[in-house]
């Protein structure tokens, strides 16, 4: 990469880019709800069930102006997310500076694992368990949304909601190879825990992006 484009980069002013593309958000509190969401690539935490894995090298991304990522957007939706890969990886400041301007909604969906920039309708935090949320993100969150692979994961679910705010709302999600094994136990846990919600990945029921 050359070097300019490199200082744009980690000024956040060009970011790279994996995919952008409108949809229904499936999870989480705004489930069901139009978006246009950008995949920004690079990620470092290394969730071994994670299902986009090829957002993690960010070198396969091209980087992209900002203003042309915003241009996108303003075409299909007023409501946008921006997911990765690990989004807070780069300076999101300059891109949800140019959103707020065009007047856009805008949600984030992270592990929380750096420090928070940018500024944002929704924050919804999806801790992991290998690189911990920074303070700052358990602070702002909106949701906490902790994925249930095993058993071992509701003590870990447990630790996080210590951690956020007390507005913050709290879901349970299988992750979706183990649905069938766990959806049962978060039944329960929900049930015998009321404080948490289920959160499903309603989208892939759907069968849509």
């Amino acid at each position: 990469m050359k070097q300019e484009t490199q200082d744009l980069v980690n000024k956040g002013l060009m970011l790279p880019l994996m995919e952008e593309f409108y949809t229904i958000q499936g999870e989480g509190y705004h489930k069901g709800t139009a978006a246009y969401f950008i995949r920004i690539g690079g990620c470092d935490v290394g969730c071994h069930w994670c299902d986009v894995k090829e957002s993690w090298n960010a070198d396969l991304h091209p980087p992209t102006n900002t203003d042309v990522i915003v241009a996108n957007a303003k075409k299909y939706s007023d409501t946008v997310v921006v997911t990765g890969g690990e989004p807070l990886t780069w300076d999101m400041t300059a891109l949800t500076n140019k959103l707020k301007a065009e007047g856009c909604k805008i949600h984030i969906e992270t592990s929380g694992a750096y420090e928070l920039t940018g500024q944002w309708d929704w924050i919804c935090l999806s801790p992991k368990k290998m690189k911990l949320p920074t303070q700052g993100v358990y602070d702002k969150a909106h949701e906490l949304k902790c994925i249930i692979y095993n058993k071992d994961d509701f003590k870990f679910a447990e630790a996080q909601a210590a951690k956020v705010n007390k507005d913050c709302i709290l879901y349970l999600q299988p992750e979706w190879s183990k649905r069938d094994t766990m959806i049962p136990l978060i039944v329960d846990y929900v049930m015998a825990n009321p404080k948490w919600k289920v959160s499903l990945q309603t989208h892939k029921y759907l069968n849509i992006p």
